[in-house]
């Protein structure tokens, strides 16, 4: 029978000579120096998690452990680096050794290492997306699809299908009925493309992104022997972000933990915003449950956001039921503005009312790119990008490109663009090239066709049916040639155009909304994005005006030099919630807190409470990012096309904190000549329910 002998911690060797007593608080102190064992840190919005995570390290070296032994998972390279350097300015120790980086970079190092058990040489190659996308295109290639009758997914979407299913566990006929249900027919089709990509991709020595997770969790489950060489060689395990997991990554630090290492898994539940790209919750929720005699910590100093700020945060977050119980505390004990609840008569001037408040801030000495405006998704930013652009104020997009710059509205004007001019060679190719079965090659003949005819320079051409279908298109694309010819048509009646807004719906129920549904993975928000721009055009009789607007909004400031905010070095961001994660601002203005804008009307429609209780958990995030002001604003009124406008319901999420807790604006309009001003006294966006009568600021801004 063996003998159990235990090597001690080194006692000799140099020592960072911190005193974590002093660097620390007591709640930072009390998990960086908790004994070795599985913990669970709660570390809140601004609450030094970073700062935990890295004084763990420096303690754990501090006290003899080996470097080899740590690993450290984080989710960005960037966060790995600035950690690892971190630990390094705070030690003398060398940290060469210590396993540190993303959960792929991790799985690459073992998989580099093992790959021929797997079936793949150590020097398989990793495919990024476009390689994806080229292994994907050849595999429908070599199967019997016929993708020109009908749309089939792009393999930009294939893609994404596959890795929900690969990072879920989620069957590819459930992803397809929750998230692709317009492909429900292609079911079969997508499954053998799958079968086919996972094949070619071994034929081919290569494994994409999500091959870094799967496969390092299978060779490590498949092999006893392995997984115990990993569990004896990492026995303290460190996770960043864990609220973010997936299920692979989950039970990868589980699987790697085993019944012995010292696992840490740091996060926020309050933070757990990624479910639409398989980030579960449930993960954090039921780690103390997995992980036995589990310590849990909480760590609530907040030190970057005025007590007013935190207070509304803390009653927000409350109204979820799944969440670890903590309320954040403002080290900076200072009084700051109230939070301000603004609304505003409809989008337009709630852009007027962002804009004008960010110039007189910056007057009183608040750096632009101090100021953040925040917003649930990137369409919600049309009116606002437009009033930036007019008042001169420049602006960064996190979000995303420019409203107008997006591919999918590029490819909408495109048409009204092609109906407006017939020589238009860029658009005609732009639109061509959209339909299946038509490639570059094909398209450049059927512009030779369409230059030889004549027809593009004749002052009173035929019909666009008559002029296409005298054309000799592909065969495969001859239903969907003779399908544009109708919706040109539509654009230009009786040789004439129609208004600008029927134009844009035309082209969307036409034809363009099925290329969305195939070639974008995000084909509700691009829809979205469309259906804004039809409502934006309500604004103009005369479709070369709006081309001309477009153009102008599309080049950053309308100024021929170029986009002068790249020569401004002080901008305002502008940024979905989703990617302003992790950053904080001095002010943030969070636009479009309304019912079916915030929260989403998807969700509303669903009646899902996870759902739900995800989009209260953005709206937390959004607030947490401000420091020192926020400002919570919603339009009463939304114009639609079609339909007339919209009066619009306040955010639910307003009704979760007590309204003592904000200081209500009204805001009205300047109209006389000479500098007074005239306050509008109708409705102040008060939903009736506490008898509010108004309040708030009475003095112009």
């Amino acid at each position: 029978m063996p003998r159990d002998y235990q090597l001690k911690p080194r006692t000799s060797g140099p020592s960072s000579g911190i005193d974590y007593r002093a660097e620390l608080n007591d709640e930072q102190f009390a998990a960086v120096t908790s004994p070795p064992g599985p913990a669970l840190v709660i570390a809140g919005a601004g609450s030094g998690k970073t700062r935990t995570l890295t004084y763990r390290v420096a303690w754990l070296l501090d006290q003899g452990v080996d470097p080899r032994q740590i690993l450290l998972l984080t989710f960005t390279n960037k966060a790995a680096r600035e950690m690892t350097e971190r630990v390094r300015e705070l030690t003398p120790h060398d940290t060469a050794a210590l396993w540190s980086g993303t959960f792929h970079s991790i799985g690459n190092r073992i998989l580099r290492k093992h790959a021929d058990e797997l079936g793949f040489t150590p020097a398989f190659s990793i495919l990024d997306r476009d390689d994806q996308k080229s292994l994907l295109t050849a595999v429908i290639g070599g199967l019997d699809i016929d993708t020109g009758t009908r749309r089939f997914p792009k393999p930009d979407v294939l893609a994404s299908m596959f890795s929900l299913v690969e990072n879920t566990g989620v069957p590819l006929e459930d992803v397809i009925d929750q998230r692709y249900p317009y492909f429900l027919d292609w079911g079969e089709e997508i499954g053998r493309v799958r079968e086919g990509y996972v094949e070619r991709k071994l034929a081919t020595n290569s494994m994409d992104f999500d091959d870094l997770l799967v496969l390092t969790l299978r060779l490590l489950k498949g092999n006893e022997e392995l997984l115990r060489l990993y569990r004896r060689r990492f026995r303290f395990i460190l996770v960043d972000e864990y609220q973010d997991t997936n299920a692979v990554q989950s039970e990868l630090v589980d699987l790697l933990a085993g019944d012995g290492a010292s696992v840490m898994a740091v996060g926020d539940d309050a933070q757990s915003i990624y479910s639409w790209r398989g980030a579960d919750m449930g993960n954090i929720l039921s780690f103390p449950e997995r992980h036995q005699d589990c310590r849990r910590f909480v760590i609530e100093t907040n030190y970057r956001s005025v007590p007013e700020i935190l207070e509304l945060s803390n009653a927000a977050i409350r109204a979820n039921r799944g969440r670890f119980e903590k309320d954040l505390r403002a080290w900076r004990g200072e009084a700051g503005e109230k939070p301000a609840l603004v609304p505003l008569e409809d989008p337009s001037l709630q852009a007027a009312f962002v804009a004008q408040r960010m110039l007189e801030l910056r007057d009183e000495g608040v750096p632009l790119e101090e100021m953040a405006v925040l917003y649930r998704a990137h369409f919600q930013s049309l009116e606002l990008q437009m009033e930036l652009t007019s008042r001169g104020i420049p602006f960064q997009i996190t979000s995303g490109l420019r409203f107008f710059e997006q591919a999918h509205l590029k490819d909408v004007a495109a048409f009204l663009r092609l109906a407006t001019n017939r020589r238009d060679e860029t658009s005609f190719l732009r639109i061509v090239r959209m339909l299946p079965g038509i490639g570059a090659k094909g398209a450049d003949k059927l512009w030779a066709a369409w230059l030889a005819s004549g027809w593009a320079g004749r002052d009173e051409p035929p019909p666009w049916s008559e002029v296409l279908g005298a054309m000799k298109p592909p065969k495969k694309a001859a239903k969907h040639w003779e399908q544009l010819g109708y919706v040109l048509d539509e654009l230009t009646p009786d040789g004439g155009y129609a208004r600008p807004a029927d134009m844009i719906y035309s082209v969307l129920e036409g034809v363009y909304d099925d290329h969305l549904q195939a070639s974008y993975e995000n084909y509700e928000n691009r829809r979205s994005d469309i259906e804004q721009l039809m409502a934006y055009a309500e604004n103009f009789e005369d479709v070369l005006e709006l081309l001309a607007q477009l153009s102008l909004l599309s080049s950053a400031d309308g100024e021929p030099g170029g986009d002068r905010s790249e020569r401004d070095d002080e901008k305002v961001t502008l940024s979905s919630i989703h990617q302003a994660k992790g950053l904080e601002f001095g002010v943030v203005f969070v636009i479009w807190l309304a019912e079916g804008q915030f929260p989403n009307g998807r969700v509303i429609e669903a009646d899902d409470e996870e759902m739900m209780e995800e989009e209260r958990r953005l709206f937390y995030v959004a607030v947490t990012r401000a420091r020192d002001e926020l400002y919570l604003s919603y339009p009463l009124i939304n114009p639609k096309s079609y339909s007339g406008d919209v009066i619009q319901r306040p955010s639910r999420f307003l009704d979760d904190f007590p309204r003592e807790m904000v200081e209500e604006w009204r805001v009205g309009q300047d109209w006389d000549d000479d500098g007074g001003s005239e306050w509008d006294d109708g409705d102040d966006g008060d939903d009736g329910d506490d008898g509010d009568d108004g309040g708030g600021a009475d003095e112009p801004f």
